[in-house]
């Protein structure tokens, strides 16, 4: 029987608490566990308590017990928004934009997703696999266990289906795969939109459906992109097959996109810089999760983040993610983001842990699986090298994990 006890927490961070999404002032209740310890039992958790009750359950029975020597413990994060299959960067935009051009002036003349399309239409799975086994690598040193992960840079049936095949093949990093075949209108449709959206509807869904490769299906609603008309046929057909649904709303503009997401019914609507009073309640009315995505906006040299604080008044179900991804937001920091949320969307250090874990994980169905550390869910954890939970947004820039574990094995450890 493998058993694993983590001793000599500081703090024991265990989002204990209600099984669905937390709201409103739940967002500031972390349920921390003072001098704490976990057991976990064949990966997953046992029990969760104080140093002494957690020993006297660890008994003489083989057992592997790690000293967390006075630092904390948390559920590892889980990042409900990240695009990590792609070949090459886009450095030399970022040069571009420091110099002054924006990005929609970037894409308007072949770069942004269009230029990282051309450059993963070209690598082989074995390259796209190798590239992203790396940036795996970097969300466990920052302390994620857990990635929503998009496809999106294929635009064409075969490639699509190439980057969902990597996004299967990555670990020990969970992953809950989604498809992104309407991210943008690759080179070839330029003049055709239409015949785009109908090649997304009829064959790369049927495809993604048939071969099981995807659990959700976003669109990038988002004008001279996909419109609303255009992004409600793509996600209707999506959920006609079984796929739950995702939304990019309201990114650049006041698109329509957060009332979209929640007339269907969506798990999430991401981004939401620019939503408005009247979007936010129809998210709220809908019980529609915002997945807020502050690394974008920093990355882009922009003002205008998502109002955290009037989402958290109406009750929303806030979720805070990186947006990895090559173009405006490449990172895979949690803890930046973290402290992002703190400095410019004015959350509390709480409210961002909660938005980075539990919170996420009922975004992506498995709330009941991990997000916390209670008994009977997944032992998904990090040691952080912190005496408090707070210092993680608060030094920010630093990569706070020790040790991460999934399902109760080690994953990453610091030397």
């Amino acid at each position: 029987m493998r058993r694993l006890a983590v001793v000599n927490c500081s703090q024991v961070v265990t989002l204990a608490g209600p099984v669905r999404p937390r709201v409103s002032g739940e967002l500031r209740d972390l349920a921390i566990v003072r001098d704490g310890a976990l057991l976990a039992e064949q990966g997953r958790i046992r029990a969760v308590g104080s140093r002494s009750e957690i020993e006297s359950l660890i008994g003489v029975e083989d057992c592997t017990v790690v000293d967390a020597g006075s630092r904390i413990l948390l559920p590892g994060f889980v990042d409900a928004h990240t695009h990590p299959v792609f070949a090459g960067n886009r450095a030399d935009e970022f040069e571009k934009r420091v110099g002054g051009a924006t990005y929609a002036e970037i894409a308007a003349a072949g770069g942004g997703i269009r230029s990282t399309v051309r450059r993963t239409r070209a690598a082989t799975e074995a390259d796209l696999l190798e590239a992203t086994g790396k940036y795996a690598r970097w969300f466990l040193r920052s302390g994620v266990t857990t990635i929503e992960a998009k496809s999106g840079y294929g635009l064409a049936l075969d490639d699509e289906l190439k980057l969902l095949r990597v996004i299967r093949r990555l670990g020990p990093l969970r992953c809950v795969p989604t498809f992104l075949g309407a991210h943008e209108i690759p080179d070839e449709f330029r003049d055709h939109p239409k015949r785009y959206v109908d090649l997304v509807i009829h064959e790369m869904l049927p495809r993604v459906a048939e071969e099981q490769l995807a659990e959700y299906c976003d669109v990038f609603c988002e004008p001279g992109v996909f419109g609303v008309n255009e992004s409600r046929r793509a996600l209707v057909a999506a959920s006609e097959l079984g796929l739950g649904l995702r939304i990019h709303a309201d990114q650049l503009s006041r698109s329509g996109g957060a009332e979209l997401a929640a007339e269907l019914g969506a798990a999430t609507a991401d981004h939401l810089e620019h939503t408005d009073a009247q979007g936010i309640a129809a998210l709220a009315a809908a019980g529609v999760q915002p997945v807020l995505l502050p690394g974008s906006v920093y990355a882009l040299g922009l003002r205008q983040y998502p109002d955290a604080r009037a989402m958290i008044a109406a009750g929303l179900a806030v979720v805070v993610a990186t947006d990895f991804y090559p173009g405006s937001s490449p990172t895979p920091s949690m803890p930046m983001i973290l402290s992002l949320a703190c400095t410019q969307m004015r959350m509390t250090p709480a409210e961002a842990i909660v938005a980075a874990t539990i919170n996420p994980a009922w975004s992506l169905g498995r709330g009941r699986e991990i997000g916390s550390l209670e008994p009977g869910k997944l032992a998904d954890f990090v040691i952080h090298d912190c005496a408090d939970y707070r210092e993680i947004p608060y030094f920010f820039g630093i990569e706070h994990a020790h040790a991460v574990y999934i399902g109760g094995e080690c994953a990453f450890e610091r030397a």
